[in-house]
């Protein structure tokens, strides 16, 4: 037997049986609809009659909403301080220039939400060799979108990780904001800069991120709660007035990537996404 055509025909064997795992694994991530239909369920079953506030996140472009849950509005972001930057992988908010829909994930938050809805030239869509923000193992890459969330709270407070750096012992119910800001990832150091968008500063006593864009649309503003795969199939607690703009900001992959690397709020990786609430009476009316 020819030993070098026995060993070429294994490799090709065994290439052909990775790829085939490899095909099988990324089937798997991706759960029916009768998961997410279930999550949903489940999450009706359990707040219905609670008192739990409007959910989030929603389809911005929807203002219907029956829950009779109020709260007030939260100050403007700058009259509050920053205590807060993080991102999720694909938007959690539906709307604007974002309304195509990745699909349903692994039913935890990974590979759903939407996705940008235009498209990038093919230079800014190479892409990088990085393992960008690689730190949970899922690596950004160029064509990615994310959902960036600037986190404000009333209480005197300092920016720091995680959304426990918004509370404070002294303020037992901080007014809550997020500005929202959807973002798509390209391969193109003339794109915004992620360092520069996400840089914090003291003005006129406050914490602020001065460099929140300005320039992608009017922010649809609404009574909400906080996000993430973690509030599938049960409620938020907490109350959060959201700004969300619904244009997206192209921004350069590789300032992120610095970003993830070293930033005061020790983000290493992108989040998860929480199934879009659709139940009328888990939703604010968007006025």
């Amino acid at each position: 037997m020819n030993n070098k055509f026995f060993n070429k025909n294994n490799a090709v064997i065994i290439t052909l049986a990775t790829s085939l795992a490899l095909s099988q694994t990324v089937l798997a991530k991706s759960v029916s609809d009768s998961v997410v239909e279930k999550q949903r369920a489940a999450l009706q079953e359990n707040t219905e009659g609670k008192g739990y506030g409007p959910q989030s996140p929603r389809d911005i472009d929807q203002d219907y909403g029956t829950n009779l849950r109020v709260f007030g509005t939260a100050p403007n972001r700058a009259d509050m301080n920053l205590c807060n930057i993080h991102f999720h992988k694909n938007a959690e908010h539906r709307g604007g220039e974002f309304t195509t829909y990745a699909g349903n994930g692994d039913g935890n938050g990974t590979d759903t939400g939407f996705v940008y809805n235009g498209k990038l030239s093919k230079a800014q869509l190479k892409p990088v060799n990085a393992h960008v923000c690689a730190a949970k193992g899922h690596a950004l890459q160029s064509g990615d979108t994310l959902e960036v969330h600037f986190v404000y709270s009333s209480a005197q407070v300092t920016p720091g990780p995680t959304l426990g750096a918004c509370l404070a012992e002294s303020t037992m119910n901080p007014g809550l904001r997020v500005e929202g800001q959807v973002i798509v990832l390209a391969n193109d150091d003339k794109a915004m800069n992620f360092k520069e968008l996400a840089e914090v500063k003291s003005v006129n006593g406050y914490y602020q991120a001065p460099n929140v864009p300005t320039n992608t649309g009017k922010p649809v503003e609404y009574l909400g709660s906080t996000t993430g795969p973690s509030y599938n199939e049960k409620a938020s607690p907490l109350q959060v007035s959201w700004s969300v703009r619904p244009e997206v900001a192209v921004v350069d992959i590789n300032s992120v990537a610095d970003w993830c690397n070293d930033n005061e709020f020790k983000e290493d990786h992108a989040h998860g996404v929480r199934n879009l609430v659709i139940n009328p009476n888990l939703l604010s009316p968007i006025l």
